[in-house]
């Protein structure tokens, strides 16, 4: 097969590498740091491998180090009610005695009647697939209306295109009506869920019951709403947009509406013109080449062509708010809360009633965000506005454990209030952010002014910049050089002040793998060979705070990540920093996305893509196309989970 003379791999390598190491082979980044930075991560590093070592794995360090917290975790098992279970490499999901699981919902489960039954040999049509479960379910919320019915909205983030297609001899797309079934199969599931002989199960031709495609009509709101740069050949005015794709996690407000958050929307513009396109600044940091990740739907769909409709891609990368309980209501892209690759939004009301909502950029070397309404939240009053007007943030991080907000406004970074909203990553480049190592899920403690973000791994660490040329030095919140394993921090506001622009932080968790390395790369205290794993991706706290955590991580269960297992779902005690193991997936899989019934006897959990890689046939089993799914968590004697 031909090289692409760029990147130097075939169509096929570069298809099945991750999101963002395809950003990085067609967007490369500057091989090394200069000389200073170099020696400054250097002597970071060194500080913070003489505190890991000299506290026994957790470093309690001074204002040259790295902030880790010890813990006793010898206190409090009736905090966790189950026993942890052990690292699985099984095809099937594992869960602790005591409780059970079954499947409440799969990838192409038809919504209505007249939708059929998912076709393994044919994975269905364009027309099936628009009336039935989305592929790839990741983030997700369940809602009640007055009646008890339950509505769950799950975002359906891509699709594996060698699954998608697998019945073609390529595992690629052969027609129109293939491109159009995989571009159907994103976008968000909305479906009624009720529980019948103690299994959940879709409601079919239910009235809540609806899928948001991409080419879904959505109102652009916000200051970006009708600029220059959200003008497009089928929109002019730029106001609407059409669809919502590669949604990740997500959030829910207080006043009952989901928000879906879109993530890699950049793999999805290709070009006719891929020589004479060229790739403006701005493109570049968000990673929009020429060239899709072979989904084609540029082949279909002129938007998605960028030389014909260059400005079609600002107006993804945002938050959509979406209204459960209205099946006509038309959701919204919420463009003050900037753009970005969103992970979720974690949704905050404050004491004084303003709206705080943190959200990561997941990408190496990126930021965390924070939006502050101007307007304040009372119960049953209009909110429209709160996610309209209000003032983005960017975290600041210090290595004494202290930290600032730095607002993103036309003073502080020499940019219009639209322009802020649409290049996000570009003003807080400006300010002079800390870079992240992958800022994933951010949850709030629902009994405390406490708020935890994932930072899944980042092998450029120490290593090369970011997108945007922004050095990514060791120390802080980042304290491993080329981080394979990933860690949890977590920050407490000022006064317990979600709108303060100051705050303290610490470590919860540096994962690790303490049977393979000693010092850093071991993990911190509170990890254990009974416990390890890598790369938290999910995170959500239950009604008790305890923290679950869900992992999106190297499965190979080899050299680094021997004894690890599957990815899996952990709970996190904040008080004491134990962690026990509650789940663990079949093959290939990431665990994402968590809910709880309103009754809390069952907790739905995600798994996402298993069989990735061709090695698996969850959950039907036998030569049965593997397949993304919604699965119910109860207990054996019926009782609450958490």
């Amino acid at each position: 097969m031909k090289k692409d003379s760029k990147t130097g791999l075939t169509q096929d390598e570069l298809d099945n590498l991750s999101f963002d190491d395809y950003d990085e082979a067609i967007n490369p980044k500057p091989a090394d740091t200069d000389f200073d930075a170099v020696v400054e991560m250097s002597l970071s590093r060194r500080s913070f491998m003489q505190g890991v070592l000299a506290f026994g794995g957790v470093a309690t360090l001074g204002a040259t180090g790295t902030a880790l917290t010890s813990f006793s975790v010898e206190a409090a098992d009736s905090r966790f009610g189950f026993t942890a279970v052990a690292s699985s490499t099984a095809d099937t999901i594992v869960v602790p005695e005591g409780y059970n699981w079954h499947i409440a919902s799969r990838w192409g489960d038809p919504l209505f009647s007249d939708i059929p039954e998912f076709d393994h040999a044919t994975r269905g049509t364009a027309a099936s697939q628009a009336g039935a479960f989305g592929d790839n379910n990741d983030g997700m919320s369940l809602f009640s209306d007055k009646d008890g019915r339950q509505i769950l909205v799950v975002n359906n983030e891509y699709t594996n295109r060698g699954v998608m297609w697998g019945n073609n001899p390529d595992g690629k797309y052969a027609s129109d009506d293939d491109i159009n079934k995989g571009k159907n199969a994103h976008g968000l599931t909305q479906v009624e869920l009720k529980l019948t002989d103690d299994k959940w199960q879709i409601v079919k031709d239910s009235s809540y019951n609806r899928r948001f495609t991409p080419d879904e009509p959505m109102d652009i709101t916000g200051p970006a709403r009708g600029h220059d740069l959200m003008k497009t050949n089928a929109d002019p005015e730029g106001v609407t947009a059409l669809g919502t794709f590669n949604n990740c996690g997500n959030g829910r407000t207080p006043w009952g509406t989901y928000l879906a958050c879109e993530e890699n929307f950049n793999g999805y513009f290709g070009t006719t013109d891929a020589e004479g396109y060229v790739q403006d600044a701005a493109k570049k940091r968000y990673g929009v080449s020429g060239k899709d990740r072979g989904y084609g739907w540029w082949k279909v769909d002129d938007r998605f062509d960028v030389a014909k409709d260059p400005n079609e891609c600002n107006r993804h990368g945002y938050i959509t708010e979406v209204d459960p309980y209205d099946p006509t209501s038309k959701p919204k892209k919420r463009t003050a809360l900037g753009r970005c690759k969103h992970e979720n939004a974690e949704v905050v009301v404050n004491s004084d009633g303003r709206i705080a909502i943190y959200m990561g950029d997941d990408e190496r070397g990126e930021f965390l965000y924070r939006y502050l309404s101007d307007g304040f939240y009372a119960e049953g009053s209009n909110t429209d506005d709160l996610m309209e007007n209000g003032t983005i943030y960017v975290a600041k991080f210090s290595p004494d454990g202290t930290g600032k907000w730095l607002a993103l406004t036309p003073e502080t970074t020499g940019m219009d209030k639209a322009t802020i909203c649409i290049h996000t990553r570009m003003a807080a480049s400006i300010v002079g952010a800390t870079t992240m190592d992958r800022p994933e899920w951010v949850t709030a403690n629902p009994l405390k002014a406490e708020v935890y973000c994932a930072l899944t791994n980042n092998k450029n660490r120490g290593i090369k910049p970011n997108a945007g040329g922004d050095e990514t030095p060791v120390g802080g919140p980042n304290p491993r050089e080329a981080n394979k394993y990933g860690q949890i921090v977590r920050w407490w506001p000022s006064n317990a002040d979600h709108t303060a622009n100051t705050f303290t932080w610490d470590l919860f968790v540096m994962a690790g793998n303490p049977t393979v390395h000693e010092g850093a790369n071991a993990g911190s205290s509170n990890v254990n060979e009974g416990n390890m794993f890598n790369s938290p991706d999910g995170l959500a706290f239950d009604n008790k705070g305890l923290l679950w955590i869900q992992t999106d991580g190297n499965y190979s269960n080899e050299k680094d990540f021997a004894g690890q297992g599957n990815n899996q779902m952990l709970i996190g005690d904040p008080a004491t920093g134990e962690i026990r193991r509650f789940l663990v997936g079949p093959k290939q899989a990431e665990i994402t996305g968590i809910a709880w019934a309103a009754d809390r006897r069952t907790v739905f959990v995600g798994v996402q893509h298993p069989g990735e890689r061709g090695d698996s046939n969850w959950p039907d089993g036998g030569d049965k196309t593997p397949r993304s799914s919604i699965v119910a968590v109860r207990r054996d004697d019926g009782g609450p989970i958490g």
